[in-house]
C-alpha cells in the first residue's frame, strides 16, 4: 500500500509491502526511499507536529507520542492505503520530485498546514440543488418515452433536449423535447449535432418564451442489469452539456424500465443536477475519456483526488448527482 508522508518538505509516498508492520519498520522504509535517517524521525498522525518551534519542549511533552513505540503495528493505529503521516526530522536532506509547497501564500501570508491540505482536491456531494423540481408535460415525456419502449425496445440509447421555463424559486416547467440527429448504441450516445438546427428550434422556443432547460436520455436494458444509476460515459456526457450552458438550474433526466412487483416493466423517469464540483472538473479537463476497463459505477481522474481522507483517482460517480424532485402538468 502507499502511506503519504507530510514533512517540511512537502508531501511524498512511501510504498508499504506489509500493512501490518511495526512503527520502526516504517521508519526504515522512510529512510531507504525519503533518505530521512531512522534515529531523527519523530513520527505521529497529528498534523500540529509540523508546527513545533522548540523541538525538545514540545515533541517531549506526550503530545505527539501516539507513534513513539517501535514495536506497535500501524494497523492498530488505523493506517491504511492512503493515510497521511506526519514527519518531523531535523537537519537538511536533497529532495528530489517532490511536490513542494511554500510556506507563503500570496502577499506573503503565512500559511498553516491546515491551508496546505486544503489546496487537495476533495470530492464531496453536493446536498443542494439548484433546481427545487422538475415538471414535465406528460404529453412531451409520453411521446419520447412511446417511441423508445415501442420502436427501440429500450435496446439502444435515445436522447434530446428539454425546453420550456424557469421560476423565480428555481422550479423547472419542460414544455417540449427536442431530439437531435443521434447515433444510439447500447451503450453510448452519439450527437450528430447541427448548430444551424439547434438554432432554429432555439430560436422557435423563444418566440414561445421558453428555452432549453436540460438534457434527457435513456438507459438500455442491458443497462439496467448493472449496479449504477449513471454510468462513467454518462456522467461525462452529462457534465459537457450541462457546461455549456450558463442554466445554473439545468436538469439531467434518465428514463429507464424498471421490473415491478408483477414482473412485468415500468417506463422510470429520475431527474438529476450534476454538481458543481462534477461540472468544474470537466471544464478543467480532469476526467479521464479512455477507460473501457473501469467498472461503469466509476469515473476515473487523471490526478489523485481525496475522497474520506483517502487518494485515489476512481469516483464513484453518485458523488457527482444531486437528485432532483420531478412533477408533471398538462
Amino acid at each position: 500500500m502507499m502511506i503519504r508522508v507530510r514533512s517540511r518538505d512537502g508531501l511524498e509516498r512511501v510504498k508499504v509491502d506489509n500493512p501490518n508492520c511495526k512503527v520502526s519498520q516504517l521508519k526504515s522504509l522512510i529512510e531507504h526511499q525519503l533518505g530521512v535517517p531512522a534515529n531523527q524521525q519523530r513520527l505521529s498522525l497529528n498534523k500540529d507536529l509540523l508546527l513545533v518551534k522548540s523541538p525538545e519542549s514540545q515533541l517531549n511533552n506526550g503530545q505527539f507520542s501516539d507513534m513513539e513505540d517501535p514495536n506497535k503495528p500501524i494497523s492498530s493505529l488505523g493506517i491504511s492505503n492512503g493515510s497521511i503521516v506526519y514527519l518531523y526530522y531535523q537537519g537538511e536532506r536533497s529532495v528530489s520530485g517532490v511536490a513542494r509547497v511554500s510556506a507563503s501564500g500570496s502577499f506573503g501570508r503565512r500559511m498553516t498546514i491546515d491551508d496546505l491540505i486544503a489546496r487537495q482536491t476533495r470530492i464531496t456531494r453536493q446536498e443542494t440543488p439548484h433546481c427545487v423540481s422538475v415538471s414535465f408535460d406528460r404529453d412531451a415525456a409520453n411521446a419520447f418515452q412511446h417511441y423508445v419502449n415501442e420502436a427501440l425496445a429500450f435496446a439502444v440509447k435515445r436522447g434530446g433536449f428539454m425546453y420550456g421555463t424557469v421560476d423565480g424559486e428555481g422550479n423547472v416547467s419542460v414544455e417540449f423535447i427536442y431530439e437531435p440527429p443521434q447515433q444510439g448504441t447500447e451503450d453510448n450516445l452519439i450527437l450528430l449535432r447541427d448548430p444551424d438546427e439547434e438554432n432554429r428550434v432555439d430560436a422557435v422556443a423563444m418566440g414561445l418564451g421558453m428555452r432549453r432547460v436540460g438534457f434527457i436520455f435513456t438507459q438500455t436494458v442491458g443497462q439496467t442489469k448493472g449496479d449504477y444509476t449513471l454510468s462513467n460515459v454518462e456522467v461525462r456526457q452529462s457534465a459537457e452539456l450541462h457546461g455549456e450552458n450558463e442554466l445554473k438550474e439545468w436538469v439531467t433526466a434518465v428514463v429507464k424500465l424498471e421490473v415491478n412487483e408483477d414482473g412485468g416493466a415500468d417506463v422510470h423517469f429520475e431527474a438529476f443536477q450534476m454538481s458543481d464540483q462534477c461540472v468544474k472538473l470537466f471544464k478543467d479537463g480532469w476526467f479521464v475519456d479512455d477507460c473501457a476497463d473501469l467498472d461503469p459505477k466509476l469515473s476515473r481522474m487523471k490526478k489523485d483526488v481525496v475522497i474520506a481522507g483517502k487518494d485515489t483517482r476512481d469516483v464513484d460517480n453518485d458523488f457527482f448527482l444531486v437528485v432532483v424532485k420531478i412533477l408533471d402538468h398538462q
